[in-house]
């Protein structure tokens, strides 16, 4: 089991949602976030709107799948959030130790689901 980190461009999630979707990867947590990367928070007009300050403006996915999908999981969001523009994102992707169904009390890959 994985669970995989992306952070990416808020314009590009519609797009990595329904990658991930075609991929039949369901289970999504989603959060607005910020942060900065190369850019090092210096303020330039970036996708057509000015972003001031020291950091910008992005969103985080957060996935947990069985060790057979994280090559396509990988794979939607860089189809969905890659432009080619500095800013695209990243993604980490980390061992899960264990994963409990709460309802159910499931775990391992059966509490992935």
């Amino acid at each position: 089991m994985k669970y995989i980190i992306a952070v990416i461009q808020p314009d590009r999630l519609d797009d990595v949602l329904q990658k991930l979707e075609e991929k039949e990867i369901h289970l999504v947590t989603v959060s607005s976030v910020m942060g900065r990367g190369r850019q090092k928070g210096i303020p330039a007009v970036y996708r057509s709107h000015k972003e001031a300050g020291s950091l910008l403006k992005k969103t985080k996915l957060e996935i947990a799948v069985n060790d057979d999908y994280v090559n396509h999981a990988v794979d939607a969001i860089i189809g969905g959030a890659q432009t080619g523009e500095i800013g695209d994102g990243k993604i980490f992707i980390i061992d899960l130790d264990e994963c409990i169904r709460i309802r159910t009390q499931e775990t391992g890959n059966l509490a992935i689901g």
